[in-house]
């Protein structure tokens, strides 16, 4: 196990930012899967973390949520994409809870823990643990909350909506299937008796509702790119520009995030957005886990950068897929507030007046147009840049911890967010 004294240093290791560099710009001879990789650091912590494995599931509740879920089936109500998507474990929804529990073993705790609170069979602590449970239930409630459809647009507000029986039907299940889950999280938080952990995650509910009101939406509140400001700074080509990317939080992360001169500028738009839409959730949790492991204060806010950057290199990741296919098949659809989306509107404004075309719907706008020009412009490489950058923030926290089989099981899921 990698506990240590409060006052004594474990040995670290030296890696430069150089190698960093060097180290995610190259393949390794032995490419890094992805399911590998994950699969191998479920092995690390003891046991798998995505939804599915999850204690929670097998209660009577969830059971019932799932029975009901069944009769929405051959309807369009868009629940069960999100149900599908946690199902299969699709490799674009992080497991953060397995995250959680690796920098919990990774960075170790103080000694003087009682034995009973240590799962010493994991090398975590049952508080980490629960933590990371706790992270997944409020990542999954906050995806089946977005499930939601509106059926009243402005124009048929007031309408009669009972041959719509289906939509409401899965409205109402979204609606209470995300409450359960957010009710039990804040419950299991509660249970761990730690009121300064208590605040770092109540402000990660905040952020998580915030981003739902960043920037323009379409009727079915689907995010829409702000126009970029000509004033805007081009930070996307310098990897040494995370600096500039702060909203407040790298002073204090409990307050609300600072928003003045973001919308317009690509890069801090797209940050500010998946900041708040889940990079808080995951870098307060991995917060969180430092401070039950007894770490100091800056090494608790260091916690917050891996896991803030790590989600952000993420969406990146995720951000990418689409424009990496030989074309876009027929009827697909893809964030048009993605990095690479951003990043070409940057680079070629009259590609907003398609985005508008979106203001009733995103149903209206010529996807395949988009696409067309995105991969023929700068966004793609500028986007794998941004990857690279945040990649690299993560790396060099990592480098911070003692050497162990959970630093490597991060770097490891790290390198092969580069291969996908």
């Amino acid at each position: 196990m990698a506990s240590h004294e409060g006052g004594s240093r474990p040995r670290y290791n030296s890696t430069t930012s150089g190698q960093l560099q060097e180290k995610l710009a190259t393949r390794s001879v032995q490419k890094h899967d992805w399911n590998r990789a994950v699969s191998e650091a479920e092995k690390i912590v003891g046991y798998p973390t995505s939804f599915l494995s999850l204690r929670w599931l097998l209660s009577d509740e969830i059971a019932n949520v799932a029975l009901h879920l069944r009769k929405l089936v051959g309807s369009n109500h868009p629940l069960l994409k999100t149900a599908k998507t946690l199902i299969y474990n699709d490799k674009n929804q992080q497991a953060w809870g397995l995250i959680v529990l690796l920098v919990s073993k990774a960075a170790g705790h103080v000694a003087n823990i009682p034995d009973m609170e240590q799962d010493k069979s994991a090398g975590v602590l049952h508080s980490q643990r629960a933590l990371a449970e706790v992270t997944e239930m409020i990542r999954t409630s906050h995806l089946v909350h977005q499930g939601m459809l509106n059926l009243q647009s402005f124009d048929n507000a007031g309408n009669d909506l009972s041959g719509d029986s289906d939509m409401i039907f899965g409205n109402k299940i979204a609606l209470l299937g995300g409450d359960y889950l957010l009710a039990n999280a804040c419950q299991q938080v509660a249970t761990l008796r730690n009121q300064d952990l208590n605040m770092l995650i109540s402000s990660a509910f905040r952020d998580l509702a915030e981003s739902n009101y960043i920037g323009e939406r379409d009727e079915q509140n689907n995010p829409l790119p702000t126009k970029p400001h000509p004033s805007a700074k081009d930070f996307a080509t310098d990897v040494n520009s995370l600096e500039d990317l702060g909203f407040g939080d790298l002073e204090d992360n409990t307050e609300p995030m600072k928003i003045d001169g973001v919308v317009g500028n690509p890069e801090k738009e797209w940050s500010l957005r998946h900041i708040l839409g889940g990079g808080s959730l995951l870098g307060k949790s991995c917060q969180g886990a430092m401070m039950l492991g007894g770490h100091p204060e800056p090494l608790q806010k260091q916690g917050y950068l891996f896991g803030k950057h790590l989600s952000l290199a993420w969406q990146a990741c995720i951000d990418l897929q689409p424009f990496l296919l030989p074309k876009l098949p027929m009827g697909a659809q893809f964030s048009l507030v993605s990095a690479p989306v951003l990043f070409h509107l940057e680079h070629d404004e009259t590609l907003y007046e398609e985005i508008e075309k979106g203001r009733k719907s995103v149903d209206n706008i010529d996807y395949t147009k988009v696409y067309q020009a995105v991969v023929q412009g700068p966004g793609v490489e500028k986007t794998k840049i941004l990857m690279r950058k945040h990649s690299i923030a993560a790396m060099k926290v990592l480098n911070e911890l003692p050497v162990n089989d959970a630093r490597m099981a991060l770097q490891n899921i790290i390198l092969a967010m580069q291969e996908l």
